[in-house]
């Protein structure tokens, strides 16, 4: 019989030989999506809603130092996160939990989760405790203003902490779903928290101001965590401080690493803002709404199908299995290639017409519309690179070394530190240096990754990851020249500015460019998307 499709591009050495292990790989490719797919449902909820957020940040307060010091500030509780809980998540708690998500060791996954939360807890506390008491400190690192702005930032910082602990509670708690490879609670999560925002926002805006924005992140945090809270049913917690647990061992020994990269990348973002500020007021903010674009690509994507690859992975032993190690990987490969590549490239055509949509409205003027356009073409080099390193980091998270990661983690931001400054002052481009800096760094990180792992695991070569990305390239020049020619279409049609002219510019382009990729798919024969359009049509026809 014909091989799986999915599986043509495999040497005869490394494909399946038997009915049954295609049957098995197919299986996999179809569960993969399924996850990834729950994953990407809550990140489109998640993202119309952001959207809606953004576009009531932009419109309430504008670009401003106000809201640069806002952006500024946020970064706090995602650096302390980051540091303290995120990098956890993926580097220890999901491939360590994940060997105990069977119905016969809930005993000791009830004690090793009830641990991590009071050892975290505890921690957590103590951090925000600190953080309150040097809030100036901390503002003051984080931006170059006069004392006006500076004491707003300081007032938002002590808003803002105690989200901390919420977040770092309810991170632990999606690592626990994660685990037993249950994702429809952590993809409530981030609608949630965004719908926290919105709601504060709309009601809290015109009493408290700027400061509106951190309670809202606050009240956001906690919209978060209860969302969580009815996938805990059957889990009972129970006090414990038992960290020499085998498994709570494990844990420290597979983060200790993952602490001095996040540490390293945390001075980064220091750096980062700290030199932003000093490019402008509105820098931070411009940087932020094109981020908020790019950001959106990656988690509709690769954040979805690595969620969903990195327990899978976590359960094979390379050794063992390493022909299964890769195929895994390179079914999420290709998968984020095939959509971020298309994406990408309707971000090239569509960005500025998209900033206009969501951002150009009341405080927010045409001229900020120029200058995130304008960031985020900066940033769209780094685009595709950015998907593809995040399921290459989990493929080594995967297998306990969490050290590679760090240490090329470490090489990129101090190249970014280095270059930087360079082209912001020395070449004097602005804070547009800082993101062709950042873009570079994304770059030089994934091609480092993929290096690594070819010495560690092997090539790629064979299992079709190159080839969709040139057939995906090839369908999205169809994207690019639908989208460009919607845009010329309705710009001559509707000449005068209007709300409902922006939502067609965006609108129809966008159908058109997704209309001609799902053609174009066929004709490059892009499988994955191709499968993927097969199992949505079979899904909706029953």
């Amino acid at each position: 019989m014909d091989k799986d499709p999915l599986l043509q591009d495999l040497p005869e050495s490394t494909a399946p030989q038997t009915e049954a292990d295609n049957t098995a790989g197919q299986v996999q490719n179809v569960s993969l999506v399924r996850s990834a797919g729950i994953n990407s449902i809550g990140n489109v909820l998640s993202r119309i809603i952001g959207m809606l957020r953004e576009s009531l940040i932009t419109y309430r307060f504008g670009a401003s130092g106000y809201t640069s010091a806002y952006v500024a500030v946020s970064r706090v509780p995602k650096m302390v996160y980051e540091l303290l809980i995120g990098g956890m998540l993926s580097a220890a708690l999901v491939p360590v939990l994940s060997e105990y998500a069977g119905d016969d060791r809930k005993e000791e996954m009830d004690e090793i989760l009830s641990t991590v939360l009071t050892l975290a807890g505890i921690v957590l506390f103590i951090v925000v405790v600190l953080l309150e008491l040097s809030s100036r400190l901390v503002a003051s690192l984080l931006l170059e203003f006069d004392t006006e702005l500076l004491n707003v930032a300081v007032t938002l910082t002590r808003i803002i902490v105690p989200s901390i602990f919420i977040y770092g509670i309810s991170g632990i708690l999606q690592a626990f779903h994660y685990a037993r490879q249950k994702f429809v609670y952590p993809s409530l999560g981030a609608p949630a928290h965004n719908l926290g925002m919105v709601l504060s926002i709309v009601l809290f805006a015109g009493q408290f101001g700027i400061n509106t924005l951190a309670v809202g992140t606050v009240v956001a945090a906690l919209s978060q965590l209860v969302v969580q809270l009815p996938g805990l049913k059957g889990f009972h917690y129970r006090f414990s401080l038992n960290w020499r647990h085998p498994a709570i061992l494990r844990i420290l020994h597979l983060y200790g690493p993952v602490i001095v990269s996040t540490l390293v990348s945390n001075i980064g973002t220091i750096i980062d803002a700290n030199l932003a500020s000093r490019t402008g007021e509105e820098a931070i903010t411009w940087m932020a709404n094109a981020t908020f674009l790019t950001q959106l690509c990656v988690g509709l994507v690769s954040m979805a199908i690595s969620l969903a690859v990195l327990p899978r992975l976590s359960q094979i032993d390379f050794a063992v299995e390493l022909d299964r190690f890769k195929r895994t990987l390179a079914s999420g490969l290709r998968l984020v290639l095939a959509l971020i590549i298309p994406a990408g490239v309707g971000l090239l055509v569509l960005g500025k017409p998209i900033i206009e949509l969501l951002f150009e409205h009341g405080a927010f003027e045409p001229s900020d519309t120029q200058q995130a356009w304008m960031a985020l073409l900066c940033y769209l080099p780094g685009l595709p690179f950015s998907a593809i390193d995040l399921p290459l980091v989990f493929s080594f998270y995967s297998q306990k070394d969490t050290v590679t990661p760090v240490i090329v983690g470490i090489i990129t931001v101090v190249l970014y530190v280095i270059v930087a400054p360079l082209l912001a002052f020395v070449a004097d481009i602005g804070f547009l240096g800082l993101v062709l800096a950042n873009s570079l760094q994304l770059i030089a990180h994934a091609v480092l990754m993929l290096i690594l792992f070819n010495r560690r695991f092997g090539t790629l070569k064979g299992y079709g990851v190159v080839s969709t990305a040139f057939r995906s390239l090839g369908a999205s020049v169809l994207v690019g020249a639908s989208a460009w020619a919607g845009v010329i279409i309705i710009d001559r049609l509707m000449p005068t500015t209007s709300t409902l002219r922006e939502i067609i510019l965006v609108a129809i382009p966008m159908g058109l460019g997704t209309l001609a990729y799902m053609v174009g798919a066929r004709l490059f024969r892009i499988r994955d998307i191709n499968n993927l359009m097969d199992m949505l049509r079979a899904r909706f026809s029953r």
